[in-house]
């Protein structure tokens, strides 16, 4: 792979059986984001490690963010940019704007920013995640200028889908990688 992938979990962290675990492990070229407080987000401090990160990138880099690390990238996205991020593959977004979906200690990241994202992105979605409503995710894509791709009924496509190097995943991303300038 020519790219880096730059992995951002969600709320609680990937654990070991996560499928962004599997990749981590896999691609050389990944990185993947750490945060002080997996349990209790705080955008700001969210945003702010994302920044610093982003900024040490000297290649190509896609971002592979899962669930509440989706509207972190779109709250990065709204005020900042890197000429090093080509893509982003946005995966089982939560909605943070919904207390029906979404446990409040993530209630600070709402409203989820609603920008037509810079660089390619693409937004996989499970027809029975509990996390989000299917036409919410269609929306967002929407909203985003991202392509939207529908997995079936794989849950939060988490560590509970069981889905461990989640190949389906992976021609996901070589998709996102072939509409980048690395084709």
């Amino acid at each position: 792979m020519e790219v880096n992938l730059l992995i951002l979990p969600g709320l609680g962290n990937s654990g070991d059986k996560h499928w962004q675990t599997y990749w981590h492990n896999k691609f050389k070229t990944s990185i993947r984001l750490v945060h002080d407080n997996w349990d209790e987000p705080i955008r700001e401090e969210w945003i702010k490690r994302l920044n610093e990160e982003i900024s040490k990138l000297d290649k190509p880099t896609i971002l592979v963010a899962h669930s509440l690390a989706v509207s972190l990238v779109m709250h990065w996205a709204k005020t900042n940019n890197n000429p090093h991020i080509i893509g982003a593959l946005l995966v089982a977004p939560a909605d943070v704007d919904s207390p029906q979906h979404t446990p409040e200690c993530i209630r600070n990241f709402s409203p989820m920013p609603i920008i037509k994202l810079p660089f390619p992105s693409i937004v996989v979605a499970s027809e029975n995640d509990p996390y989000a409503s299917f036409e919410r995710k269609e929306y967002f894509a929407k909203m985003w200028g991202s392509d939207f791709v529908n997995v079936g009924r794989k849950g939060h496509i988490n560590s509970d889908s069981d889905l461990k190097y989640w190949e389906e995943g992976q021609l996901i991303l070589e998709e996102l990688i072939a509409k980048t300038d690395l084709r």
